[in-house]
C-alpha cells in the first residue's frame, strides 16, 4: 500500500490537487484499455501470506523489528501491528507442478523465519485471528514503526473523528471500542494474485466473488477475538468496524464503507477502479510528479502513483490491482477473502480450489452470475463467514426450471464446485497429481465438516470441560494449533483437544 509514504502534514491544497490527479490517472486508465497496451496472457499467479508472531506461551510478541532483521530478506516484510510479518512469493505460472513447488518454497520461507524468530523466544503463528491476542495488545502503540501505518492511522482517525466502536454479535457478543485502527492488524490473511487480461478480467473478478463464500465455508479459521466465540470467520466484521471511516450517521445515510464487498457485477476493469474514485475520499493524498497523460502521450507507460495507492485504501475483498512489471502494464485480481493457515498444505490446498473454481466459473457458457443477484453472493459470503462450513447458501439450481434454491455448502462444494475447480486445473495446465493431492484436502474437509475454525472451537471447548479458565483454555488451544501447523499435516486430520499430559516418573 504504498512503501514509500513518509508522514507529514496534509493540507487542503493537497486534497484538490490529488482529487485532480486521481482523474487524470482514471483517464490514463481509460486511454491504456482502449489502446490495448496491456501485457499478453501469461497465466501468472502469486501469493502473500500474513503472519503472526507469538512466544512459546502461544501470547503475542510484538517484535516484528527485530526477526525481520534477522530474517534479512526482502521476501518478508512488516505488517500493520508489530506481531506481525507478511512473506511474499515470487510469481509463478500456473500449470506442471506449480502448487507442489510453491508448497515447498513456502515451507523454506517459513522454518527459515521461524528459526530466527527463535533466537528472540518467538514464532511463526499462521492463523486467522491469535486467540490470545487481548484489547491491550492492539493499541497504537504497537503499530510498525513505519510512517505510511502511522500517517494511514492519523488519516482514518480523523475521518472517523471519534472511537471505532467493535460490536460482532456471534456465538458470543463483543462490544468494546477502540482509539486507533490497531485491532484491524488482529487480521491475518492470504492474498491470491492472479494476472488477467483487460477482456477477461470482469469474468474473472465476477467469478471471485460468486466463489468466495465457498472459499471461506471450507476455508474458516478466525473464530476467536479478545476472549470472545464470534463468527467462523471473524476477519469481515472486525476488519469492517476497525476501520470504517463513517460515523453512525453517515452509516445510517448508507453511506460505503471502505471494507467493501461491492455492489454490482461489472462489465469491464475500469468500472472499479472508477467506482473507487467516485464513492471514497482519499485517505493518504500524496501526489506523484508524474502526469499520466503527458506520460502517454510521450509513448510511455504511466505508474498512475495516486490511483494505485488509493486502490491501496479501499478494500474490496476482490480488489483490482494495476502494475508494471519489464516494463509493460498488467492487471490483477487480488482474492482477500482467505484466512491465513492452518497449515502450508492447507493454504496451497485453498489456493488450488481458488484457482480453479474462478477459471471454470469465468469460462462457463452461462455463468452463475447471470443466474445469482449480487445481493444473494454478498448474502453467502456473510452467512459462510458466520457458520464456516455450516453455513447454507442460495445458489441456482441445475436443470430446465432454473430459479435459485437453498443448499448447504458442503454438498454444493463436493457436488458442484470440486467437479469444476478439478475442471479448472486441467484448463491451467496443472498436473493431476497437483490437483487431486490439493483438492482431495477440501473434499476431506467437507466429508468430516472440519476446517481450522471447527477444530479451533472444538479444541477450546474440551480445554473447558477439562476445567481450564477461558485464558488458560485459549493460550493452551493457540499451543496445540501452533504445534500442529509446524508438524504440517492439514488440519482435517487434527485430534481435537489437548495432548494428554505426560505422566512423571
Amino acid at each position: 500500500m504504498g512503501e514509500k509514504v513518509v508522514a507529514g502534514q496534509i493540507d487542503l491544497s493537497d486534497r484538490q490537487r490529488y482529487r485532480e490527479k486521481l482523474q487524470k490517472c482514471l483517464a490514463g486508465l481509460e486511454r491504456l484499455l482502449v489502446e490495448k497496451r496491456f501485457d499478453r496472457p501469461k497465466n501468472l499467479m502469486g501469493v502473500e501470506i500474513e503472519l503472526n508472531l507469538a512466544g512459546p506461551d502461544g501470547m503475542p510478541k510484538m517484535l516484528n523489528g527485530q526477526v525481520l532483521e534477522r530474517i534479512a530478506s526482502r521476501d518478508f516484510q512488516t505488517e500493520l501491528a508489530m506481531f506481525n510479518l507478511e512473506v511474499n512469493i515470487a510469481p509463478h505460472r500456473l500449470g506442471g507442478r506449480v502448487f507442489d513447488r510453491l508448497a515447498e518454497e513456502l515451507r523454506t520461507s517459513l522454518a527459515y523465519a521461524d528459526r530466527k524468530a527463535a533466537e528472540v523466544a518467538a514464532g511463526i503463528v499462521m492463523i486467522g485471528i491469535l486467540p490470545t491476542l487481548g484489547r491491550d495488545d492492539l493499541v497504537s502503540a504497537n503499530l510498525s514503526e513505519a510512517d505510511r501505518y502511522t500517517l494511514l492511522n492519523e488519516q482514518i482517525v480523523a475521518a472517523r473523528g471519534e472511537d471505532f466502536r467493535l460490536d460482532i454479535e456471534g456465538v458470543e457478543h463483543l462490544v468494546c471500542t477502540s482509539k486507533s485502527i490497531a485491532p484491524e492488524a488482529a487480521c491475518t490473511s492470504v492474498q491470491l494474485h492472479l494476472q488477467v487480461t483487460p477482456a477477461r478480467f470482469a469474468d474473472v473478478w465476477n467469478a471471485a466473488q460468486v466463489a468466495c463464500a465457498a472459499q471461506i465455508a471450507v476455508g474458516a479459521n478466525s473464530p476467536f477475538l479478545f476472549g470472545h466465540e464470534l463468527w467462523r470467520e471473524s476477519r469481515p466484521p472486525l476488519f469492517l468496524q476497525a476501520t470504517d471511516t463513517r460515523p453512525p450517521e453517515l452509516q445510517a445515510q448508507g453511506v460505503r464503507p471502505r471494507i467493501w464487498f461491492g455492489e454490482r457485477w461489472i462489465s469491464s476493469a475500469y468500472d472499479l477502479f472508477e467506482e473507487n474514485v467516485r464513492f471514497f475520499p482519499p485517505l493518504l493524498p500524496i501526489c506523484d510528479e508524474e502526469d499520466p497523460l503527458e506520460v502517454l502521450d510521450a509513448g510511455g507507460i504511466p505508474r498512475l502513483a495516486e490511483l494505485v495507492l488509493h486502490n491501496g485504501t479501499v478494500y474490496r475483498w476482490n480488489r483490482p490491482v494495476y502494475d508494471i512489471a519489464d516494463g509493460v502494464p498488467h492487471l490483477r485480481v487480488e482474492n482477500r477473502v482467505l484466512p491465513a493457515g492452518p497449515t502450508i498444505t492447507d493454504v496451497i490446498a485453498n489456493a488450488a480450489f481458488y484457482y480453479g473454481l474462478v477459471r471454470a466459473l469465468a469460462e462457463e457458457a452461462r455463468p452463475v452470475w447471470t443466474r445469482l443477484s449480487f445481493r444473494a453472493a454478498e448474502a453467502n459470503f456473510d452467512a459462510a463467514c458466520r457458520y464456516g462450513i455450516g453455513a447454507r447458501f442460495v445458489w441456482p439450481r441445475r436443470g430446465r426450471y432454473g430459479g435459485t434454491g437453498e443448499v448447504d455448502a458442503v454438498t454444493l462444494v463436493r457436488d458442484e464446485l470440486l467437479p469444476l475447480a478439478s475442471a479448472g486445473l486441467d484448463a491451467w495446465g496443472v498436473e493431476a497429481a497437483d490437483r487431486d493431492l490439493y483438492l482431495g484436502v477440501i473434499e476431506e474437509r467437507c466429508r468430516r465438516r472440519v476446517n481450522g475454525a471447527s477444530w479451533q472451537a472444538a479444541t477450546f471447548h474440551r480445554a473447558l470441560e477439562q476445567g481450564l479458565g477461558r485464558e488458560a483454555a485459549l493460550a493452551a488451544t493457540t499451543r496445540r494449533y501452533a504445534e500442529l501447523m509446524h508438524a504440517g499435516e492439514p488440519v482435517h486430520t487434527w485430534p481435537v483437544g489437548l495432548p494428554e499430559p505426560v505422566p512423571l516418573g
